[in-house]
């Protein structure tokens, strides 16, 4: 990502100033500008805006078959202990790309075919039942489609007249749970929830791009055919390479690579069948659910339960995990299920009831009209109720965290608490300073404090996660500096990523496209673009700000400036130095698993925002499962 000439030295002088940041609040710079003396040097990664220029697929099967053999040799030079990201895979489709003297354009094809081998043996050690297989809808006919559709979806084995039921129908014989669908975040849930430990997935390369920094990361054993083009009508694929596949099963005594699936499955199986004994009702046992007086409880225990990614939790029990021994990561993908004391678990549910009741009061302080999905709760209800809410979920967070005195000790369960209560307080004062912000008639804000606020509002919860889970581990302090520095970079460049996401819409959350700049919300996008601004773009920022056109045209009157000013771009650069700043961070940690945790969080955190394709839910087969919850 580059910044034009002309406007470099004043974008660095403008963001260097957070070096002078407060303790509580200090957040990043250009990612260009030069580091102090003492900062850790960050490890440098190459940035691009469009990668359209390296999916190119080979038109010969000849080569295809060339790379693909390439690939399976190149793979096993690989060390294969642990899972990869998107950098690193790039890395080795670029070396291999060198040996073979192929161009660049292959770079894509190249690495999904090396993740393949890479995990291949894994894949074919995964049971059929406990397989998915993804198809894209776009195999099917594109002229009218002539499969019916039953309660399941498409009823492709009555069809025929594609090639999609060959797989489909053959799939679902052997076990496998089969998705026609395209992109969708469903299938990191499925896998979450517990249905499936990998995934054989058939795709263009744009959606496998897209697929790499949600599955691949978290240890999920996946193998992938790339459909020859990416036009969504009638493209074709090499049938021979996925039927290699699809009917073989080769046991392997134990895994070999590290997962981080059974630590995810055990923060998400808080809120689905272990609920009710980690968190008992208590007014609802005694009461109908609906009747006033269990109302309160209903109501809360619905929202923890449901919506969001489980996060934080996770965060605490991996850390915790890590510096335990490392049982749950290294049990590999279709381990199984963690045990976790009760103690553990129901510290890392406290993380999410506060979170949770944080969500409800920012809801009604922003006025927002969507939370995962469906309306926020004093829309659902009225404020009263939801104020009540969140209230009653701090409660249950205090509970939580009380409960595990008796096995962890009082003195463990008081650091923890302090650390939760010093969040809290920080998160009250980054709403209230951005609450402030907007009752100022000059509607001036800077850069430097953007990003105060943002370390304020989202970073403390990150650190009170990780805290909790090194305190229960054992001793913290050869982490105590570290923590707040890494969760600091970590929340800033988070909230910086929401940022550029409300200016894409977000179906698993407000749903509507630039409500924050609506709001008038101090964004550092918008402090960016103040900064930025000439005469005239300042007057339409003023005019945006302070007038009462219909909304569509302040939207697009206030984007018109951003791309003007190329805040986007400042944006993203600001994610990268958050990035390479926590990373720098994450390397000076001598525990290998929980320095290959710091590195997953910011893989997984700060994994640049991509616009999936959505499916097409006449074309998707429903899963026989329970269900999965937001």
């Amino acid at each position: 990502m580059s910044i034009a000439p002309t406007e470099q030295q004043e974008f660095d002088n403008v963001v260097s100033q957070t070096d002078n940041l407060p303790e509580d609040s200090e957040a990043v710079e250009n990612t260009e500008s030069l580091l102090d003396d003492d900062d850790p040097k960050p490890k440098k990664r190459k940035r691009r805006k469009s990668t359209t220029h390296l999916k190119s697929v080979p038109e010969t099967l000849e080569e295809r078959e060339a790379i693909k053999a390439a690939a399976e040799r190149y793979a096993e030079r690989i060390n294969k202990t642990k899972p990869f990201n998107r950098a690193q895979l790039e890395v080795w489709g670029r070396e291999l790309l060198a040996e073979l003297s192929l161009p660049e354009s292959y770079l894509g094809f190249t690495a999904v075919l090396i993740g393949n081998f890479f995990w291949k043996r894994q894949f074919l050690a995964t049971p059929f039942d406990r397989r998915l297989l993804l198809l894209p809808h776009c195999l099917k006919h594109a002229e009218g489609c002539p499969a019916e559709y039953d309660e399941f979806g498409l009823d492709c084995e009555r069809c025929g007249a594609c090639s999609i039921a060959d797989y489909k129908v053959k799939a679902e014989k052997l076990g496998y749970k089969v998705l026609v669908a395209e992109g969708s975040p469903i299938v990191l849930k499925i896998i979450v929830s517990g249905y499936v430990d990998g995934i054989l997935g058939v795709a263009c390369l744009n959606v496998l791009e897209k697929a790499i920094d949600k599955v691949l990361i978290a240890g999920v054993p996946s193998y992938a055919i790339p459909l020859h083009s990416g036009d969504c009508k009638n493209t074709k694929m090499d049938e021979a390479w996925i039927w290699e596949v699809l009917e073989k099963y080769e046991p392997l005594p134990s895994p070999q690579t590290q997962s981080y699936l059974p630590l995810m499955r055990a923060s998400n199986e808080l809120y689905d069948d272990d609920f009710d004994h980690l968190l008992p009702p208590i007014r609802g046992k005694k009461n109908a659910p609906d009747s006033p007086i269990a109302k309160t409880e209903t109501i809360a225990y619905d929202w923890l339960k449901h919506g969001g990614k489980r996060f934080r939790p996770f965060i605490t029990l991996a850390a915790y995990d890590a510096l335990t021994g490392a049982k749950g990561l290294k049990s590999g993908a279709s381990g199984e299920k963690l045990e976790l004391s009760d103690s553990v678990r129901r510290v890392a549910m406290s993380i999410e009831a506060f979170h949770k009741a944080s969500l409800v009061h920012d809801d009604i302080e922003d006025d927002d009209l969507y939370r995962y999905g469906r309306e926020t709760l004093h829309r659902q209800y009225d404020t009263g109720t939801a104020i009540n809410v969140g209230d009653h979920l701090i409660g249950l967070g205090y509970k939580l965290l009380n409960s595990c005195r008796s096995e962890l000790g009082a003195e463990v369960a008081c650091d923890v608490l302090e650390r939760m209560a010093a969040a809290h307080i920080k998160l009250c004062d980054g709403q209230g300073a951005e609450m402030a912000w907007g009752t100022q008639s000059d509607f001036e804000i800077s850069p430097l404090d953007a990003l105060q606020i943002y370390a304020l509002k989202t970073s403390p919860a990150f650190e009170a996660a990780l805290y909790a889970g090194i305190r229960m581990a054992g001793d913290v302090e050869k982490y105590e500096e570290m923590i707040p520095l890494f969760s600091r970079h970590l929340g800033v460049g988070f909230q910086i990523l929401n940022d550029l996401k409300d200016w894409q819409g977000d179906d698993n959350n407000k749903l509507v496209a630039g409500q924050d700049a609506l709001a008038l919300r101090p964004t550092v996008l918008l402090a960016l673009a103040m900064q930025a601004a000439d005469e005239r773009q300042r007057a339409e920022l003023d005019a945006v700000l302070k007038g009462d056109e219909p909304d569509g045209l302040r939207i697009a009157r206030l984007r018109r400036v951003f791309q003007e000013c190329s805040i986007f771009e400042k944006a993203e650069a600001l994610v990268e130095k958050s990035r390479n700043r926590a990373e720098a961070l994450a390397d000076d940690v001598e525990c290998d698993e929980f320095r290959q945790l710091l590195y997953f969080l910011v893989d997984t955190v700060l994994a640049p925002e991509t616009e999936e394709v959505k499916p097409d839910p006449s074309v998707m087969v429903q899963l026989p499962i329970a269900s999965v919850s937001g």
